[in-house]
């Protein structure tokens, strides 16, 4: 019988411009004095 693993989803955050759900490996990061700003990609964090 072959063992199914279980799917784990990535986390997820909300891009800080565009209010769009993307996993955190893929974000782009700012890191302030006391939070971090995630972009969903170099256009949204140009804007």
């Amino acid at each position: 019988m072959i063992e199914q693993k279980e799917i784990i989803e990535p986390e997820k955050i909300t891009c800080e411009v565009f209010f769009k759900e993307i996993s955190i490996s893929e974000a782009k990061s700012v890191k302030a004095a006391d939070y971090i700003m995630y972009y969903c990609g170099l256009d949204c964090y140009d804007e």
